[in-house]
């Protein structure tokens, strides 16, 4: 859909190594330089917030981003844009209030009441009680796999390849492989 220009495809994965990946700020530039590359007019709306900041030379804070992406989710008769959020749980949750993790789930419920017609959101995180007790009360449809049957097979045959293929481990004994395998499927906890 997205490739016919039927739909607009934006992702971000949340990842707690690197900096840019870890909060709200990354994810609206994120989101909005993929979106841009899919519009003129949403590359319009990036344009203007660009020249509102003096072409760059002041920064644009977290809450003109936010705008900026919701204005230009609002834009009428839109193609139906799809943001999928992956690996929530890996925005740091802090002491700070709001904590990084905070703000990211402020924005997806600001966006989710909007309600807007076209707008698709997909969000995959761990478990986390944070995460639920804000999520749950918004969505429409919620999918498990953290204790699926089928996601513990792709992860025990995951492990059990790399470890037997990888030339590092030849020499290693057959009773050692499998005590590596057991202890990562065990702590793997469906992820």
């Amino acid at each position: 859909m997205r490739k016919a220009g039927l739909a607009s495809l934006a992702f971000f994965y949340c990842d707690f190594r690197e900096d840019q990946k870890k909060d709200l700020r990354g994810l609206l530039s994120s989101l909005l330089v993929q979106l841009c590359h899919q519009s003129d007019s949403y590359c319009d709306m990036l344009s203007e917030l660009y020249s509102e900041h003096a072409k760059g030379l002041r920064h644009a804070g977290d809450e003109a981003l936010a705008g900026c992406l919701k204005a230009l989710l609002s834009i009428p008769e839109l193609a139906p844009v799809y943001l999928i959020v992956d690996a929530l749980d890996e925005c740091p949750s802090t002491s700070a209030i709001p904590s990084p993790r905070d703000e990211v789930l402020n924005l997806i419920e600001e966006l989710i009441k909007l309600r807007l017609p076209n707008l698709r959101i997909c969000v995959t995180s761990r478990p986390e009680t944070d995460i639920k007790d804000v999520l749950n009360p918004l969505i429409f449809r919620s999918v498990s796999l953290h204790d699926e049957s089928g996601q513990k097979r792709d992860i025990e045959a995951y492990i059990r390849s790399v470890i037997n293929t990888n030339p590092k481990n030849r020499r290693w004994k057959m009773e050692d492989k499998q005590l590596v395998i057991d202890v990562l499927i065990e702590k793997a906890d469906g992820m």
